[in-house]
């Protein structure tokens, strides 16, 4: 891994890595109690181009991030022509950027991990009839209809800014 620190010139140590991975298992969030605290961001490439950004119930596991969406999804429709993506996040005391590329993952054993990991944080998420993708009695609108596909994010480089003393904006490529 490649750590650059882009707060050097102002005087700020590094960020650690591992100090941010941990919070990123234990689901870590900037303020438990207020809305929208643990909203995770997806960062996609349109087909001309432009960006599409939407908020999605991604799972930092394994360490990459993972979500799923309908492959009639504007999102799903994007990865699939250009797999090139963001995921952003707000931690305890960070906020975390990982550029990537979304594939899909379509291997039984892990679709239903996955689908487990969604239940276990209260998606009652399971594998289709295939165990190629998941189901569940519900999921935004947007997503269209069953089955849902899974994505697992492989990480290029990571940002993160650190919100506490003595601060910190660090830079990692994997």
């Amino acid at each position: 891994m490649e750590i650059i620190n882009l707060g050097e010139a102002d005087g700020l140590p590094p960020v650690d890595w591992d100090a941010v991975v941990e919070k990123l298992e234990a689901g870590s969030a900037p303020a438990p109690e207020s809305l929208n605290s643990r909203t995770t961001w997806l960062c996609t490439v349109n087909e001309d181009g432009s960006p599409h950004v939407t908020a999605v119930g991604a799972l930092w596991l394994d360490g990459t991030f993972w979500f799923q969406t309908g492959s009639g999804t504007r999102k799903g429709r994007n990865v699939g022509r250009d797999p090139r993506c963001a995921v952003a996040t707000s931690i305890l005391d960070a906020d975390v950027v990982v550029h990537g590329d979304a594939m899909r993952v379509t291997d039984p054993p892990t679709v239903a991990r996955l689908a487990k990991a969604w239940a276990d944080q209260g998606w009652p998420a399971e594998p289709d009839q295939s165990g190629s993708g998941i189901t569940a009695p519900f999921n935004a609108p947007a997503q269209g209809p069953p089955p849902w596909n899974v994505y697992r994010i492989e990480p290029r480089s990571a940002t993160v800014v650190s919100a506490t003393e003595p601060g910190g904006l660090t830079r990692f490529r994997f």
